[in-house]
């Protein structure tokens, strides 16, 4: 079941609510409309903005924890905490998807600090037999080497680097997500890209 599909069925057991009004929606097109519609009551509203943002939301929460499950979680604690409370962003402060990256992160920094067992959501499937190409193994362990090299960063490090090249946000917006001056977050990607230069080369990846 996808992220989305867990977040909606949750959302249809722990919401009480009337009849609700799908022409708000259609009518609007920007966040913040959306939102104002949400709070006054309108589903469909929410459905809508849930399709525009929670995919990505769901990718960057993905890159940070390294966890199918973690990040369903997280991004159906994002969202639900978004109906209940959608004037939680306030327009005129950073975009809506730069505010919503920043839940999103730091929900994934709290996750990360607590005491885990083994997740067995996160232990990768056996491939194919039958896609052993070499061009799709070559592939396959360089992918793995730059995903290995990517959990090994500092958790920082790691979210500047998700929220750059996963979320595809400008520096000034991945600072904003981190709530962090753009020269912070520059100095914190620059260090990012050093480990994993280091690490990839160690690996035969890349030159020193």
């Amino acid at each position: 079941m996808t992220a989305r599909a867990i977040m909606i069925q949750e959302m249809a057991l722990t919401t009480a609510v009337g009849t609700w009004s799908v022409q708000a929606a259609e009518l609007v097109d920007g966040d913040a409309e959306l939102l104002q519609a949400i709070a006054g009551g309108d589903r469909s509203a929410f459905d809508r903005l849930s399709r525009r943002h929670l995919d990505r939301a769901y990718g960057v929460a993905l890159r940070i924890t390294g966890s199918r499950a973690d990040a369903q979680d997280v991004v159906q604690d994002v969202f639900l905490r978004l109906w209940q409370r959608p004037d939680a962003w306030r327009p005129g402060q950073a975009q809506f998807s730069t505010w919503l990256y920043r839940v999103v992160v730091n929900r994934c920094l709290d996750l990360k600090r607590r005491p885990r067992g083994t997740d067995l959501d996160s232990v990768e499937e056996p491939q194919d037999p039958d896609a052993n190409a070499e061009d799709s193994l070559l592939d396959a362990e360089r992918s793995r080497a730059l995903d290995s090299a990517v959990n090994q960063l500092p958790e920082r490090q790691k979210a500047a680097i998700v929220l750059t090249y996963t979320a595809g946000l400008r520096n000034a917006e991945a600072a904003s997500a981190m709530d962090i001056s753009v020269k912070a977050f520059e100095a914190l990607l620059v260090r990012a890209k050093r480990e994993l230069r280091d690490f990839l080369a160690g690996q035969g990846w890349m030159q020193p």
